[in-house]
């Protein structure tokens, strides 16, 4: 299914044919609730999820929610399999910005205001400006649940192996990564198939080389796509390729493959989101000895470049909830979501070790040390640019995904990498 084609039927707003009440076998109403969250990937966040469930069915006897677990890549793609034929679950998970709003045109999400403004507890919960994210025109149509900032994280036991240090510069970064590839070791790890997890690491180098705004100038028409320092940050990438800065064939690996190297210390460092904190701060699935090696840095500073400050973080809202507008039960699930986002920011800091996108009051919290360095790091930031792909279109974020995985499969060169994006934003540009 393509995004044109997802976005035509979405702004088309057929009448729906989704989310029928449905009764259970003993006559609760079912509330019919999709998320990506999966126990096997993220367990942390699949426990909480159950848990919150579990507590507000015991609350609320004659309501039963059924669920549909998917990872992030296949819920993308089911999502839009169902907004096409406009059969949405009751609640889901949306993203923020570019994504959430072809939604909202085709009129298929339910504003989110009143559930904010009827409880107490939420209407000064949420840091500044993350809630803002999912606003169309004014209204709310998805209420955030997480924050997240990226960093490299790094292996410290192979660092000390080859006498390396936490390179401040991009170049002592390429320093690391001979040093690494040398001695066999594969640097870092990525899954480029899906695109994604692989832009981190280009929107890192633009922030770096062309200032930290200047993806958001881009989506917004103040800058163009290619301009030469992005150009730069794709011919970086590629430069980092052919350094062998990453394992073999990334471009035909998930986000979950590439995690395994880093899991499984085959690889000594993965640039990622503060979403992965579990499996290094609190999972019982993970060895307290592997959560020993890791540590993190942020991404280093470009010798030239525009982007001089480290504190500049490539970032954003994550997920948040929605309900789908044709729900009939609609009520029934404004009421879950709220209940849900205000436990969420209760256990998701001290059950997961993941950032909320609610205010955290940490004082009498026992907390992992990496969490309250990252916590402090957040509040010391001098920027953070929300995520290309989140910021764009459906149609540009589609397009991105495919072309990053073409760039580090060298299957596209970094002038035309950019070229077919500019067109993209010029033809939406127009319309």
């Amino acid at each position: 299914m393509s995004v044109i084609m997802l976005i035509s039927l979405v702004i088309a707003g057929c009448s729906s044919t989704s989310s029928s009440e449905e009764s259970s076998a003993d006559g609760k109403k079912v509330i019919k609730f999709m998320h990506l969250w999966p126990e096997g990937s993220s367990n942390a966040q699949f426990s909480i999820v159950k848990d919150i469930i579990g507590d507000y069915e015991k609350e609320h006897k004659d309501i039963k929610i059924e669920t549909e677990i998917l990872n992030p890549d296949q819920y993308r793609e089911k999502l839009k399999v169902l907004a096409s034929s406009n059969e949405l679950p009751d609640i889901g998970m949306t993203w923020s910005d570019g994504f959430i709003k072809p939604y909202v045109d085709g009129g298929m999400l339910a504003p989110l205001d009143d559930v904010v403004d009827q409880n107490p507890d939420l209407k000064d919960a949420f840091i500044p400006g993350v809630k803002e994210s999912y606003a169309v025109d004014g209204k709310t149509y998805g209420l955030p649940l997480e924050l997240n900032i990226s960093y490299v994280f790094y292996n410290k036991e192979i660092f000390k192996k080859y006498n390396l240090e936490v390179p401040k510069t991009f170049e002592e970064y390429k320093n690391v990564v001979k040093t690494l590839a040398d001695h066999g070791v594969i640097p870092a790890t990525v899954g480029a198939k899906d695109g994604w997890p692989a832009s981190f690491w280009f929107m890192y180098l633009a922030d770096r080389i062309g200032g930290p705004t200047i993806l958001t100038d881009v989506i917004h028409g103040k800058a163009k796509m290619d301009d030469p320092a992005i150009i730069k940050a794709a011919q970086e990438v590629q430069n980092l390729v052919d350094m062998g800065g990453f394992e073999k064939g990334a471009s035909a690996l998930s986000n979950d493959d590439a995690k395994g190297f880093f899991m499984n210390e085959k690889a000594a460092m993965f640039l990622t989101a503060t979403w992965e904190l579990p499996n290094y701060t609190t999972s019982p699935d993970v060895k307290k000895e592997f959560k020993n090696k890791i540590g993190y840095f942020k991404f280093p500073v470009y010798e030239g470049g525009k982007g001089t400050d480290i504190n500049s973080y490539v970032g954003g809202p994550g997920v948040g909830l929605f309900v789908a507008k044709d729900s009939k039960v609609q009520k029934e699930a404004k009421d879950f979501v709220g209940y849900f986002v205000k436990k969420w920011g209760e256990k998701s800091v001290t059950d997961a070790g993941v950032i909320p996108a609610t205010k955290v009051d940490t004082a009498n919290l026992d907390l992992d040390p990496m969490y309250i360095h990252i916590l402090k790091d957040l509040s010391e930031a001098s920027n953070v640019t929300t995520y290309f792909d989140t910021q764009s279109s459906p149609a540009v974020s589609e397009l991105h995904h495919d072309l990053v995985t073409a760039l580090f499969g060298k299957q596209v060169t970094p002038k035309d990498f950019v070229k077919q994006q500019a067109d993209e934003l010029a033809k939406e540009q127009k319309k």
